[in-house]
């Protein structure tokens, strides 16, 4: 590489690589110096050369392939959540709701009445606040709680880090984790650690070793967990709340995104005196992803941090959404419809996982939008197999954080729509692509 990296400090070294990228002098696939030569050519401690890597790392533009090197990055594939556009198969990997469950806001819609909104109000309906303090209090009795609306839960972690850490903090995620978190914790610049999750939900060793790695924050899917489908069990929660008790500052983001769908009771990592955390309970699953808003019990503290960055007339959440959200959740018939699907899920999740049990096939899932299939050959041979026979699959490999470890062995497949004669195809081709 004839080219010339500067800098005396990381963020120096690693705006200079930036540079050079922009200028096209450095281009995808191109190896940059070894840690040692690169220190040794700038007259640096080995340690910045080290960071100003792994900030180009967590910005996307350099990927690390062990002995191979650092090379830049080109424009890699990013898996996303939801239906895939332009192919011929029939997709059982979007995590959809089923459209025909979400009840109609059409009632609701034209129920809707009440004065213009102006700037400079509260951010949050005061009628949604009350049903909202209910609701969590019910679940997670804090005297200290406060309210904030945002636009999904995506929008409301995004904030809660943004509030609380500097760019290389450590971020810790359930591994596998939900792709938007992925995407999240790396486009933000922080520092994403792995806590390794089994049938009782994240692990305790795994959260120890997050903490002792500085983890200054930590996003935890307590129910339904995407995607394995696992919920924390009321004895793991406990062990949890007693590794945080010495760490109260540590911020606890917990998505309860399957909330009113789920069959799980809700278990929480939030110790009575932990000082910072943040519930967020999205409306998405149950009423539609297009609603577009969740709602976020926090301490005082990041009830304040969140407000300032929803402010009034620029980033705030529509009123007329929050009253149209608050008149449906509030509406007998409409409770009564979420009990109905959330039945419908577990019903065809369990008979789905009951089959796959019979034909040998093992699955820890047991609550959310799709079941997460434990396969005896690597996931990517059995979705190439399950391609050929006209099936669109996930693997487990999208949903690992950490790109190094071994390939995985798991399928999430999203099956509750399916009629009897699909389901029958799909486990017979299932059967046929795990041998």
């Amino acid at each position: 590489m004839n080219v010339e990296i500067a800098g005396t400090t990381a963020a120096e070294i690693a705006d200079s690589v930036r540079a050079l990228r922009e200028r096209g002098l450095l281009s995808p696939g191109d190896a940059l110096p070894p840690v040692r030569e690169l220190a040794a050519t700038l007259g640096v401690n080995r340690n910045t050369a080290v960071a100003a890597y792994r900030q180009l790392a967590h910005a996307g533009l350099v990927v690390s392939k062990g002995r191979g090197g650092t090379l830049m990055a080109g424009a890699a594939h990013v898996a996303q959540e939801g239906i895939a556009a332009d192919t011929v198969l029939q997709d059982i990997g979007s995590g959809n709701p089923d459209p025909r469950l979400i009840p109609d806001p059409a009632t609701a819609l034209s129920a809707l009445v009440g004065r213009p909104v102006l700037y400079g109000e509260p951010v949050i309906d005061p009628e949604l606040e009350r049903w909202a303090h209910e609701w969590m209090r019910s679940d997670l009795p804090r005297s200290d709680m406060r309210i904030t609306v945002t636009s999904g839960a995506v929008d409301a972690v995004e904030r809660l880090l943004a509030q609380a850490l500097m760019r290389d903090d450590a971020v810790a995620l359930e591994d596998p984790c939900f792709l938007a978190s992925i995407h999240t914790v790396r486009l933000g610049g922080y520092r994403a650690v792995p806590i390794p999750v089994d049938e009782e939900g994240m692990t305790v060793e795994g959260l120890r070793a997050a903490l002792d790695a500085g983890a200054r924050a930590i996003i935890s899917t307590p129910r339904a967990q995407n995607p394995t489908g696992v919920s924390l069990s009321p004895a793991r929660a406990a062990a949890l709340r007693e590794v945080l008790r010495p760490h109260p500052y540590v911020l606890i983001i917990e998505d309860d995104h399957f909330s009113m769908l789920s069959v799980h009771p809700y278990s929480t990592l939030i110790g009575p005196d932990h000082r910072r955390y943040a519930l967020l309970r999205s409306v998405s699953k149950f009423l539609g992803p297009d609603m577009c808003l969740a709602l976020a019990a926090t301490d005082p503290t990041t009830a304040e941090r969140l407000a300032l960055r929803l402010n009034p007339g620029t980033t705030w959440v529509s009123h007329l959404l929050q009253r149209l959200a608050h008149a449906q959740l509030s509406d007998p018939r409409v409770r009564a419809q979420i009990a109905k699907a959330a039945a419908h899920y577990a019903e065809r999740n369990r008979a789905f996982t009951d089959a796959l049990v019979e034909r040998g096939m093992r699955t820890p899932s047991s609550d959310g939008l799709s079941v997460w299939v434990r396969l005896p050959v690597p996931a990517r041979t059995a979705a190439a197999r399950l391609m050929r026979r006209g099936w669109l699959v996930r693997t487990g490999d999208e949903f690992r954080i950490d790109e190094a470890s071994p390939a995985s062995d798991c399928l999430r497949l999203t099956v509750h729509d399916l009629d009897d004669d699909d389901t029958a195809r799909l486990l017979r081709d299932l059967e046929t692509a795990a041998r």
